[in-house]
């Protein structure tokens, strides 16, 4: 059962439909459609438009004259049909309107055509209808809660689908919004932390790229020390260049070489005092001594005994100017030892800061070697050092020289690896940008494989595609019964066809003329397209011959009849299709409009052979008589149900149009009569004229001069409407009775004036008969009152 017109978009009026949006009751519920469903709206608000959608069910196409049009149509077992899905939806729908009309009884635009033939069973070839019997018993029922045979089979399948379907999409849908809410919500979500990540506009489709690719057998997760550098490296500013590190020169080769041979030089022996040469310590004693007393003691401070200057001979000899040479060159070359010391102790000063924390392992690696290797060639130093204080302390006796290890080179090479790091880290300056690119993506990467193992990724999919194939499976078991229904549903067919007799079809359309209408002068028959060949023709006979020239009417009596007719032929007795009728009664009178309605009432509602009755029209009298249709389908348990009946309005508003809910007073209480005044009453009361309300001034006349013509013919029963009743109403004041007059006459039927058609239509002569039609009305407060009431209008004070 089709429940609403979900949505319809650039088709025809419709624009932009959204039938959640439109159609409400007073409470503000969602209406939706019914059993029985009856339409009312203007010419050209869009009736014939919705009949076209439901058509295109039947046909399996939208008119390409629409354009691209978008529409929805939603039933009662939440199956959706779209634009796309025409064909194949297994929908079975009959429709009347006009394109029905075009196609099937084309002798109205064409009068040497014929008419569209259809056959009803015919009454011979019981085999074949056992057959039948046969066929249909194996397919069984398919009404709602009565289902048999393989609909009850199809039915049970398509539950299990339904299930596994449901079952599936839950486990997607909550495995995606899990992944979505990872891509994008503020709290958790990728999107919302691009410091970190590096992207600011991340979308799921971005995520399930990043899934791919941790997913891959090459990929290599980040380690904790890895996370830390990348860490780092994003927070990373650009740095200016490190400082320029010029490393001095060494000197321990020369330092070696100048100790060695100041250690081993040799004194000469001669005039040497013996006791003071194989005495190092009283040797520097009696040195240190001479100095001190030498020009300003005549007598030894230690002892007190006078110093000869034999003695002092023997002392200057003893202490000559070599020994004291060598002992200045000594001293000396200590001095330039020592500054060497310090020097390379002050050479390099590594600051962490100056670097990228890329290289912040590396340089403290390098610093801690650094120190060790200053460490070691100032321990050489040293070493060189205490040769030079032993021999100077000793200096008239050789010594044997020592050489220590030479670390200089190890102390270069720590120079040149800094400054190549130098070079790195200010060459990284350039790739920063890049490197932190490749960082964020790497951490990202590790946030997408850190999330999966959260919410056990793997584990859902594996129950995702187990799921998947139990819906597959049941989708493939309900293709097949579906398969074998419409294989069947086709072998009753075609066994159908080889008992059709068009000839009972032209008989059906006849008796519904005659029965009804009493129209014995048309009548349809088949005829053969030549000699021997089967009847694959209608024709309509007039008088025993072929009718030309039929009326506005008989096209309509006898297109209606030929619908309703072919409601019982043999691609569409027993399936209960969803009927929808349009405006059935044009060009007909009051009489015909009458047995239109009790042909609709005891042929379609009666039988109740629909799942779905829609029926549309413009006439308020037709309307009227649909009030009336009443009727009951066997429900479960074979329960006789009333069917419900909705009401509806298409309105159209500028140049687009709208589906409502009928208002209550159109569809419990109004006549035309109340309809016209409620036309009149707003043409009276807009203040501007626009889009939205120009039809009423544009359908004034017509309503103006009906609701006169009604009004003047209760009053003046005698008379009804003319220029003296015209003035009674509107009184003294000629005015408006002539200014009446004259949009009834030249608005109205365009009387004498055919140029009136091709202009504007004059708003203020509209709106001053409407006030003036209003202001006499008043007069009568207790009948102006109620038509103000029976039209939804509060009442005025």
């Amino acid at each position: 059962m089709l429940k609403k017109i979900q949505h319809i978009k650039k088709l025809g009026v419709f624009e932009d439909f959204s039938w959640d949006h439109e159609v409400k009751g007073k409470s503000g519920a969602v209406q939706s459609f019914v059993d029985i469903n009856i339409i009312y709206g203007r010419n050209y608000s869009g009736k014939t438009t919705l009949s076209r959608i439901i058509r295109a069910l039947e046909t399996g196409s939208v008119s390409d004259k629409y354009g691209s049009p978008l529409l929805s149509l939603k039933f009662s077992d939440n199956t959706e049909v779209t634009q796309e899905g025409l064909k194949g939806h297994g929908i079975i729908s009959r429709v009347f309107n006009e394109d029905f009309v075009r196609e099937n009884l084309r002798f109205i635009t064409n009068p040497d055509d014929s008419v569209e033939p259809f056959a009803i069973l015919g009454d011979d070839n019981n085999k074949i209808e056992k057959e039948i019997e046969d066929l249909e018993a194996e397919l069984g029922s398919s009404d709602e809660g009565q289902e048999s045979g393989l609909f009850l089979e199809g039915k049970g399948a398509t539950h299990k689908y339904v299930e596994a379907y449901q079952s599936h999409k839950k486990e997607s849908d909550s495995l995606k919004r899990q992944l979505g809410d990872k891509a994008t919500n503020k709290e958790i979500g990728i999107k919302y932390n691009s410091e970190r990540f590096g992207d600011q506009n991340y979308t799921i489709s971005k995520l399930e790229g990043d899934l791919a690719e941790v997913q891959k057998p090459a990929y290599i997760p980040l380690t904790d020390e890895q996370i830390s550098q990348y860490e780092k490296l994003i927070q990373e500013k650009p740095l200016p260049e490190t400082p320029k590190f010029i490393p001095p020169n060494l000197s321990f080769a020369i330092f070696s070489q100048e100790t060695s041979a100041l250690v081993t030089k040799k004194i000469s022996e001669s005039d040497k005092i013996e006791e003071l040469v194989k005495d190092a310590v009283l040797n520097r004693w009696v040195n240190e001594g001479r100095t001190h007393h030498r020009g300003n003691h005549g007598k030894c401070v230690f002892c007190d005994n006078a110093i000869s200057q034999e003695r002092w001979k023997e002392l200057d000899k003893h202490f000559d100017e070599e020994s004291e040479k060598l002992e200045k060159d000594i001293e000396a070359l200590i001095k330039r030892i020592e500054v060497e010391k310090k020097l390379v102790n002050t050479a390099l000063i590594i600051n962490l800061s100056s670097f990228y924390s890329k290289f912040h392992a590396i340089i403290s690696e390098l610093d801690s070697v650094l120190r060790s290797s200053v460490g070691e060639y100032q321990s050489s130093l040293d070493d060189l050092v205490a040769q030079l204080m032993r021999r100077k302390d000793d200096i008239l006796n050789a010594k044997d020289f020592f050489k220590p290890v030479d670390f200089s080179s190890d102390l270069k090479e720590v120079w040149d690896r800094y400054k190549e790091i130098c070079i790195e880290s200010d060459s990284f300056s350039v790739s920063l940008n890049s490197e932190q690119v490749i960082a964020r993506k790497s951490l990202r990467l590790k946030e997408v494989l850190d999330y999966l193992v959260t919410i056990d990724y793997n584990s859902r999919l594996d129950s995702i595609e187990t799921l998947k194939v139990n819906m597959e499976l049941a989708s493939r078991e309900k293709t097949r019964i579906s398969d074998e229904i419409i294989k069947k549903q086709g072998l009753i067919s075609a066994k159908k066809r080889e008992l059709n007799d068009e000839e009972k079809g032209a008989k059906k359309v006849n008796d519904y003329l005659n029965n009804f209408f009493g129209h014995k002068f048309l009548k349809l028959e088949a005829k053969k397209n030549e000699e021997g060949s089967k009847r694959i023709r209608f024709e309509i006979i007039r008088d025993g011959k072929k009718a030309y020239h039929l009326s506005e009417g008989e096209c309509s009596l006898l297109a209606f009849c030929y619908f309703l007719a072919k409601l019982d032929d043999i691609e569409t007795r027993g399936l209960k299709p969803i009927v929808w009728i349009d405006d059935p009664i044009s060009s007909l009178d009051g009489n015909h409009i009458f047995f239109i309605y009790s042909l609709i009432s005891t042929e379609v509602v009666a039988k109740g052979g629909f799942e779905q009755l829609f029926i549309s029209t413009h006439n308020l009298d037709f309307l009227k008589y649909l009030k009336r249709l009443s009727g009951n389908y066997v429900g479960c348990g074979g329960k006789s149900i009333g069917f419900q009946k909705a009401y509806f309005v298409v309105a159209r508003q500028g140049k687009t149009s709208t589906v409502n809910v009928m208002p209550s007073y159109l569809k419990e209480y109004v006549t035309e009569f109340n309809f016209l005044f409620h036309q009149i009453h707003k043409c009276a009361n807009i203040g501007a004229i626009d889009d939205t309300n120009y039809i009423t001034f544009y359908n004034f006349a017509n309503n103006a001069r009906k609701f006169l013509e009604i009004y003047l013919y209760y009053k003046y029963p005698d008379q009804g409407m003319n220029e003296r009743t015209l003035n009674h109403f509107f009184g003294e004041d000629s005015v408006p009775a002539v200014l009446a007059d004259r949009i009834n006459n030249e608005y109205s039927h365009l009387c004498g004036v055919f140029e009136r058609g091709a202009a504007p239509v004059e708003v203020p002569e509209m709106q001053l008969a409407a006030r003036k039609i209003i202001e006499r009305l008043k007069e009568d407060n207790d009948q102006y009152s109620a038509l103000l009431r029976s039209v939804g209008e509060a009442a005025e004070v």
